[in-house]
């Protein structure tokens, strides 16, 4: 079949790769795609916003499946949009996909669905906000409601520091629309997993566990970021946490959307903080994560394009997945100044010896001219290794990095150090 990926970035790159390796896709096509999309897919010049060229770019192509990618396009209503034109999408409408455009909606929905989350409140007006930052007192989250690339959420470890927070978002206009409303919630104390699944209606299938490291730098030190790494399993994420994620968050979130005439179709991605009392939901976004679907995809043996094309034409059920039995670590390389300013267009030189290292190298933010590949995002590959433990996977990868040339390039060195912790712990 012909599959049409919406996205240019590593988690579209993870998608198209591993849909180009699935024996019932015989044609990859990405919108717009990136330089490293273009080895496995052919790819077609619109932007993953541009919505309406997309749905006249589908007419035209005639897909078998949509696969939607990134968030924006999901909230700014495309499902929608190419299932009245016939065709078969995996990503949900834009009613579903308030769950992560709003997340006022998704704590209210959380609230009546009695799933697990922290405290929180919701404002619009500075100075109301700052008078609850003063009242809890540090840490507290404060977080814009909207969507803002990964990059909208403070975990402010002082009362000054929320309370800069506020007035960027309220005040300061820093994520523009996005940050006209912000919520604020207690801080949780715990670690924090990726649970994802894949939904079609009714039928919720788990995908492997899956840790994400947020901040810019090691230890968990710095501002937040859209990720900056990600390993699979996550060994924090036991048999009995997983099926408490399932029982206690996947069902009935679905099920309280489904209450309010609104149905599921695509990945529900739950934020969760494994606490005392148990998980609890920080956030849901409503695609693949990005970095997570790197080492997801690296893992995943099922025929991808067979299993998202059930889910599509909801006969999802009695779907099994299979996964390889080795843990799978993905490095993101950024742009120096990321997430703040950055420069683009430097040179990376490097990557054929990286990539005979035996690693998979995924494009995110980058472009090429002249035949030279350049930076063009703030996060621009995300390189991912295979090994028997998460520590095999993880000097895998940096092994592999040692060869990259690009001394504007800047990553952290401690990805998976949680899980290391957890093996070594238990050796």
């Amino acid at each position: 079949m012909k599959v049409l990926v919406v996205g240019g970035g590593g988690r579209e790159h993870a998608l198209c790769w591993k849909l180009r390796h699935s024996p019932s896709v015989s044609t990859v096509v990405c919108a717009p795609g990136n330089p490293g999309i273009a080895r496995v897919a052919r790819c077609e010049p619109v932007g993953a916003e541009d919505l309406d060229g997309l749905v006249a770019l589908a007419v035209r192509e005639q897909p078998d499946l949509v696969v939607i990618g990134p968030e924006a396009p999901l909230v700014a209503g495309l499902a929608d949009m190419l299932q009245r034109k016939g065709l078969k999408v995996f990503g949900p409408n834009a009613a579903a996909a308030q769950l992560e455009g709003s997340k006022s909606f998704a704590k209210k929905l959380m609230t009546e669905a009695g799933v697990p989350t922290a405290c929180y409140e919701r404002f619009t007006r500075a100075n109301e906000a700052l008078e609850l930052v003063r009242r809890w007192g540090a840490p507290i989250v404060v977080k814009a409601s909207g969507l803002a690339a990964g990059k909208g959420v403070v975990v402010a470890r002082s009362v000054e520091e929320a309370e800069a927070a506020v007035r960027d978002m309220l005040a300061g206009n820093r994520f523009g629309s996005a940050g006209h409303e912000v919520i604020i919630e207690r801080y949780l104390e715990g670690e924090e997993a990726s649970c994802l699944f894949l939904v079609s209606g009714e039928t919720i299938l788990p995908l492997a566990s899956s840790q994400d490291h947020k901040a810019l730098l090691d230890g968990d030190q710095g501002p937040n970021t859209g990720g900056m790494g990600a390993y699979s399993p996550a060994p924090c994420v036991t048999p009995e946490v997983a099926d408490m994620v399932l029982e206690r968050v996947a069902k009935p979130i679905i099920k309280e959307l489904g209450r309010n005439g609104i149905e599921f179709i695509g990945t529900l991605y739950a934020g969760i903080m494994i606490t005392e009392d148990g998980p609890q939901v920080l956030e849901f976004n409503v695609r693949f994560g990005d970095p997570e679907c790197q080492p997801l995809m690296a893992r995943l043996r099922s025929d991808l394009g067979e299993v998202l094309l059930a889910a599509a034409e909801k006969r999802l059920h009695g779907v099994e997945l299979e996964w390889d039995d080795r843990a799978a670590l993905c490095v993101v390389v950024a742009s120096q100044g990321y997430p703040g300013t950055f420069e683009k267009g430097q040179e990376i030189r490097g990557l054929d010896a990286v990539e005979r290292e035996g690693v998979i190298v995924f494009h995110a933010g980058t472009a090429e001219r002249d035949g030279r590949l350049l930076n063009a995002g703030g996060r621009v590959l995300g390189v991912t290794a295979l090994g028997d433990t998460v520590r095999e996977a993880q000097q895998a990868a940096y092994r592999a990095l040692g060869h990259l040339d690009w001394p504007g390039g800047f990553y952290r060195k401690d990805i998976g150090w949680r899980a290391i912790a957890h093996e070594e712990g238990a050796a």
